[in-house]
């Protein structure tokens, strides 16, 4: 009798244990549950899609994730470089419909184009995607879409302003333009800078590359052929572009740029904005839908908000420009 009761007991103990042990798992699952902070709230899931690493899409995702720490979202990013190739972009894409992110942040218009590709249901934000519209990305600025909206890289006065500046001060009629043609949206920028030169006597020089190993041989061949260089926001020639600038600068060749990051890095000129700030935005954005304060089709895409003049002095020197006066007053002139 001792003996059964004794194995009572210990069968008794042995499930007030195992109940016990439940209670504490149920209760460590609904503590990860809430995340850290606050009761309640949420970790989020982000997946970045970037199609290259160079300074103006770097800016623009830190720009991105400061709009989302300011409001104090609890996020976690899977940050992925596409390498420049637009199949290891769809790739990525894939990867994070199939995990399932809370949202994906679309850096470029190929890294857009391929989360578009991959999901019609995960909220996706671009930003630094020059024709959203022409690339396929959104019906209008207006009614972007069901699960895409974003901002563009592409101010309206942007290429008109330079290519007047251009023909207004510089000699010859001649303007080099490298890009590839495998990116949408520099297509549609150059088909942008022919049509502002109409009714100038500037021309286009073309130079088509497909890899940013072939921007360098590009610039060579348009040297004794061309008066300018205008090099525009396309992701592989300016992830190469201190090769340019180098050949802009031993053949004393005017280099413009399509962004400020460019002109930092050694470019001459530029019409242009901060990608930080279009980042920034498309963070608020973000925040928004990631809330549920809005729906992704309730916020239209969003040009840049400030655009100006910005003129590198080392540049211009290197490149046998004299600075005139006028500019001065036109522009920010950076060392």
């Amino acid at each position: 009798m001792k003996k059964g009761w004794k194995l009572g007991a210990s069968m008794m103990l042995a499930s007030f244990v195992a109940l016990a042990g439940c209670g504490n798992s149920e209760g460590t699952s609904d503590e990860a549950n809430k995340g850290s902070g606050s009761e309640g709230e949420k970790t989020y899931k982000v997946g970045v899609n970037q199609l290259v690493e160079h300074p103006s899409l770097d800016t623009a995702l830190e720009g991105f994730q400061a709009a989302l720490e300011e409001k104090g979202l609890d996020v976690e990013y899977d940050v992925q470089i596409a390498q420049g190739d637009q199949n290891n972009s769809q790739t990525i894409a894939n990867n994070f419909a199939g995990d399932g992110v809370d949202l994906i942040f679309a850096n470029s218009t190929p890294s857009a184009q391929s989360a578009l590709n991959a999901t019609s249901e995960i909220p996706i934000v671009f930003t630094s995607v020059t024709d959203p519209v022409g690339g396929g990305l959104v019906k209008s600025f207006e009614e972007p879409g069901a699960n895409i909206t974003g901002t563009t890289d592409n101010h309206p006065d942007a290429i008109p302003n330079t290519v007047k500046f251009i023909a207004e001060n510089i000699d010859g009629n001649k303007v080099g333009m490298i890009y590839n043609s495998g990116e949408q949206n520099s297509v549609a920028q150059i088909n942008l800078a022919k049509k502002a030169m109409e009714g100038t006597d500037l021309e286009v020089v073309e130079a088509s590359v497909s890899t940013s190993a072939e921007v360098k041989q590009a610039a060579e061949s348009l040297v004794g052929q061309v008066d300018s260089l205008y090099i525009i926001t396309d992701n592989t020639v300016v992830s190469a572009l201190e090769s340019v600038i180098g050949v802009a600068s031993d053949s004393d060749i005017p280099l413009f740029v399509g962004e400020l990051d460019s002109v930092k890095r050694g470019g001459f000129a530029a019409y242009g904005f901060d990608y930080y700030d279009i980042g920034f935005e498309a963070g608020e954005m973000a925040v928004s839908i990631l809330t549920g304060e809005k729906k992704v089709s309730e916020i239209p895409v969003q040009y840049p908000q400030n655009l100006k003049l910005q003129i590198n002095a080392k540049a211009a020197a290197d490149m046998g420009i004299e600075i005139k006066e006028e500019w001065k007053e036109a522009a920010e002139i950076i060392e």
